[in-house]
């Protein structure tokens, strides 16, 4: 019989609709089921495409033994990270302060109160390495909350208290300058792999956000040294395991320093940072590789996370059947060569296994290859390969697929939003752009009500309870400024400033400038949280310091420029000390140091194509964080475009930046060289 998680939209808690643990979704109702039988909270954290979450639920949630003595003795709730980042976010600081290490799945003891008092991670049904069974574990924790209450109240108490007093440096809400953006420079430089590309040992996760940053550096500066680390880096990613060679998108992370091996799950913000990145790489220097991947990633989140309704799922399993009816990491991707001369024949089988790396030894698991591009001097036949990539590419769409996470998250949708207007806009894609328009018109049609305030989640067209946190309303406002500047459509521009409205209003520290996770009017949890470093996404902060600047840039509004500032201050003071861990900080810094420019292109008409042109001229700027206003004279829907006539009836663009503007220009060559445009064509 289905449990409490039955009428849940998260494709994780559905999981575990089955299981015969009696669980309750995070709840007011699961606490005070607590407070009335006395018992202590089991808070189980996870996400549909971690692959111990699969694990432990197996080995122990699907045991009726252990869900006996589960819903005997403690009150279990089940949470999806994904939908409620806050309350991940909360423990897993406790977790990372009481052991020194965290991750999923995450397993936390609760008083009634929701305080914390033991903690762990993944825990076997049988003792192993060290680690005691989840039974062992579940009778300790019974044991010490029914033989010694007084003591587990206290360390919960003492825990809410370490926490509280947890509080972090902001600097003194200035932002940084050259000097703070050089000495993270420096810092990067250090922690560089020459050898591989990417930062630090294993494993290895895209740094898209630093990448960002060192090619708006570049930009500004004309620092080389920022500019190889970024293209060497994406140069080793794309060649290696971690890009899918076959169908386009970047896995979660590389296993190992080489980028050989991944961690197969495929997120859709890993792939719409990345999509983003090598747009912005090929903008920079006009590499081919780079076009290439920006263009199979936005492909890939087209073709395999683009739902019914027109939004983008969360992410790709790591596991699929292998077949047999187990599930098994990475078989969905990886190949023999026995399996690629099935499919190819002798000859081509030979040739692929050279092209991909393909060993007998075999680079991932029984003696089967991750497909890579090793670096060699042979020269292929393009077209040969292209034949061999499609043959394969046949043959693994009819192997059993890995699990889709249906749900679309409002913050991951707004960055694929960005990602898919410019790379659209750069390439020449309008299907991009569409797809980019139709994500968009789902946010506002679904998770938006009528206030503007956000929804996270969806699910089948069918909006989520949680509310969205501090990087669903920048993340989105991010997404809709990116497709404002594409597509000429000031309505995007209004829906940036209702959704950053709510971020001057709710999210900000008055005194400080500090910004908090959750809104002030969001559940109380123990503690409010506020993490201003970037990691797998950029952190809500710094993603809000940089859409309250672009915003700022296009309506001249004090207040949202003010707020950036002030956010950036804690830019300043971790980014000389964790660079790698403020990487969209650092860029949205850029920005604010090179003004960032206001470029208004006022076209002789929506159809003419010398409009169009200019205006894509603009887009191709690689002035930091430049934000593109386009329309016709006399449109009211961009403030920029205000005052701004054509040029003998021309498509005139104009150019401005720290409250001065250059001369109008007809001329796509003066525009370029105004905006420090490298590619053409």
């Amino acid at each position: 019989m289905p449990n409490r998680l039955a009428h849940e939209t998260s494709p994780y808690l559905l999981q575990h609709a089955d299981n015969p643990v009696d669980w309750w979704p995070w709840s007011a109702e699961a606490f005070e089921e607590a407070r009335r039988r006395g018992v202590p909270v089991l808070l189980s954290v996870g996400y549909s495409s971690c692959h111990w979450c699969h694990v432990m639920a197996h080995e122990s949630f699907e045991d009726q033994e252990t869900a006996d003595h589960l819903n005997e003795h403690f009150v279990s709730v089940k949470v999806d990270r994904e939908e409620r980042p806050d309350v991940d976010a909360v423990y897993m600081e406790a977790v990372q302060a009481a052991t020194g290490q965290g991750g999923w799945p995450m397993t936390v003891f609760l008083t009634p109160d929701a305080e914390p008092f033991y903690f762990g991670t993944y825990f076997p049904p049988a003792p192993r390495q060290g680690m005691p069974s989840f039974r062992q574990v579940l009778e300790g924790v019974r044991q010490a909350w029914t033989e010694r209450r007084d003591e587990v109240a206290e360390v919960a108490g003492k825990i809410v208290r370490d926490l509280a007093g947890r509080e972090i440096s902001y600097g003194d809400g200035v932002a940084p300058g050259e000097q703070q953006l050089s000495q993270a420079l420096l810092g990067l430089t250090r922690e560089y792999d020459p050898q591989r590309g990417g930062f630090g040992g294993a494993p290895k996760f895209p740094p898209s956000m630093v990448i960002e940053f060192l090619l708006r550096h570049h930009a500004r500066t004309g620092a080389e040294g920022a500019l190889q680390m970024a293209g060497d880096t994406c140069e080793r990613m794309a060649r290696g395991g971690i890009y899918d060679q076959l169908g386009g998108g970047f896995a979660r992370y590389s296993v190992d320093r080489d980028w050989v091996v991944p961690h197969f799950e495929k997120m859709l913000y890993d792939n719409a940072l990345l999509c983003r990145v090598y747009a912005h790489l090929w903008r920079a220097t006009g590499s081919e590789l780079a076009r290439r991947v920006a263009l199979e990633t936005a492909d890939f989140m087209v073709r395999e996370l683009r739902t019914e309704q027109g939004g983008f799922a969360s992410a790709l399993d790591a596991d699929s059947d292998d077949g047999s009816g187990k599930h098994v990491e990475g078989v969905y991707y990886v190949w023999t060569p026995a399996q690629l001369t099935e499919v190819l024949g002798p000859q081509d089988a030979e040739l692929a296994a050279r092209y991909f790396g393909v060993t007998e030894e075999g680079t991932f698991e029984h003696g089967s290859s991750v497909l890579q591009l090793p670096q060699q001097e042979e020269v292929f036949d393009a077209e040969r390969i292209a034949g061999i990539k499609e043959r394969l590419l046949r043959e693994r769409g009819g192997r059993p697929a890995p699990g889709r996470d249906d749900k679309v998250v409002a913050a991951w949708n707004g960055l694929a939003i960005a990602a898919l207007a410019e790379t659209g806009a750069y390439f020449d894609r309008p299907d991009l752009v569409e797809a980019a328009v139709g994500a968009a018109d789902l946010l506002v049609r679904l998770h938006l009500d009528e206030q503007a305030r956000i929804a996270r989640t969806s699910k089948d067209g069918q909006a989520g309870a949680n509310a969205g946190v501090l990087e669903d309303y920048a993340d989105v406002a991010e997404g809709f400024l990116a497709l404002a500047s594409v597509t000429g459509e000031g309505v995007w521009l209004e829906f940036a400033g209702f959704l950053l409205d709510h971020v001057l209003a709710r999210f900000v520290d008055a005194g400080s400038g500090a910004l908090y996770d959750t809104a002030a009017d969001a559940e109380r949890l123990i503690r409010r949280p506020q993490d201003p470093t970037d990691n797998a996404v950029p952190s809500g902060w710094s993603a809000a310091a940089g859409a309250l600047l672009s915003y700022a840039a296009h309506t001249g509004s004090e207040p949202h420029r003010t707020a950036a500032e002030r956010a950036l201050g804690v830019v300043k003071t971790l980014g000389p000390r964790v660079p790698r861990f403020i990487g969209w900080g650092l860029a949205v810094a850029e920005a604010l140091l090179d003004g960032p420019r206001e470029v208004a292109v006022v076209a002789s008409g929506r159809a003419d194509p010398a409009s169009a042109a200019l205006h894509r001229t603009a887009l191709l700027g690689t002035a930091p964080g430049a934000v593109v206003a386009y329309g016709t004279p006399g449109s009211e829907e961009f403030p920029l475009l205000a005052d701004r006539p054509s040029i003998n009836g021309e498509p005139t663009a104009y150019v401005c930046r720290n409250f001065t503007c250059d001369a109008p220009t007809t001329d796509p060559e003066r525009l370029r060289t105004a905006l420090g445009t490298v590619v053409s064509g």
